[in-house]
């Protein structure tokens, strides 16, 4: 166990390395357009982009901690942060798994079950998925006739998603795969309460990656009262788009695309573009500065599932051996 542990922690490091050279060479190879579109704005607008980026990774981050909690794994603030905030670095790595190979990993030195970890991760990347497309279909009719036109199938599809998101319907799909792969039922099921909060944290953290592009947007020449509607609803769209793009790491190129398609009718020539880049490389530092702090907060051992679980010992009665054995660490888990 010892070996393994020290061999995942090798692989973890490598995987870190290996998206750090990713985010370099992404930031790279953009560099001329990306000292452009800084220079078209300025300092306090793209500090204030930067820190409503964070807030919504954080908030996002709430998000995947409320089905954690939910499905019988509750973790304190500062180690699910931890847990994100190094994993997601894993998105830059092209292919999608490897963002949740490493969280699930690092969940379990929490005492989290991978199941009981696969299946929070997967439950919140469908709720930011149908909060995303629900975000764009109340935006963007409003706003983009292109947008409407294009992907009006996308449309569509937000109340059905948002629909599956019933805990019946979650609870039935969890343990209907479960089953397919020969493993026991959800001990916890997820519940309406939980569902509400997950849903609450990530309609949030879409309010505030639109207030990222919204500030972006108007310091090119954006204007309007619907622009703060359709930067929401364009990087909404763009990063659904985006991460049905499997190959690419982090949607780069399919994010851009869809949002110049969007953002064109109501910014000056040029000027989408330029919005385009400079988000994607606000978002990289936003990603780049999350895990840096959870780097900061050290390698010592935080509290796992079974230290928030495990009750304290009554008055005037010994904890004996049993005592750790009446609660069971249960199992599955922006």
């Amino acid at each position: 166990m010892k070996t393994k542990a020290v061999l995942m922690r090798v692989l973890r490091a490598v995987l870190v390395l290996l998206a750090l050279g990713f985010c370099g060479y992404s930031l790279a190879s953009q560099w001329d357009e990306t000292v452009r579109a800084f220079g078209m704005m300025s300092w306090p607008t793209l500090a204030g982009s930067f820190a409503a980026g964070c807030a919504g990774l954080f908030v996002w981050m709430l998000g995947w901690r409320a089905f954690l909690a939910g499905l019988g794994s509750p973790l304190p603030v500062r180690a699910t942060f931890r847990i994100s905030g190094i994993s997601q670095l894993g998105k830059y790595v092209p292919g999608k798994v490897w963002a949740l190979v490493t969280q699930i990993e690092m969940t379990r030195e929490h005492d989290v079950p991978r199941l009981r970890s696969f299946s929070s991760t997967m439950l919140a990347v469908a709720t930011s998925t149908a909060c995303g497309l629900a975000v764009a279909a109340v935006t963007l009719p409003l706003t983009s006739d292109a947008a409407l036109a294009r992907y009006w199938w996308l449309f569509l599809l937000a109340p059905i998603v948002l629909a599956a998101l019933h805990p019946r319907i979650v609870t039935w799909a969890l343990d209907t795969a479960l089953r397919l792969v020969r493993r026991p039922p959800l001990e916890h099921r997820v519940g309406l309460r939980t569902t509400l909060v997950a849903v609450g944290w990530t309609v949030l953290g879409w309010a505030l990656f639109g207030v990222h592009l919204w500030l972006l947007a108007d310091a090119v020449g954006g204007d309007g009262a619907g622009l703060p509607f359709q930067a929401t609803g364009a990087y909404a769209l763009a990063f659904v788009v985006g991460l049905l793009v499997f190959i690419a790491p982090g949607g780069i190129g399919a994010r851009e695309a869809i949002l110049v398609m969007v953002l064109g009718p109501v910014l000056p020539a040029g000027a989408p573009i330029v919005v385009a880049i400079a988000s994607r490389v606000v978002l990289t530092l936003a990603d780049l500065a999350a895990a840096g702090v959870a780097f900061l907060m050290g390698r010592g051992r935080l509290p796992s599932t079974r230290d928030l679980q495990e009750p304290l010992p009554e008055a005037g009665r010994e904890a004996g051996p049993e005592a750790g054995q009446e609660k069971g660490v249960t199992s599955t888990s922006t």
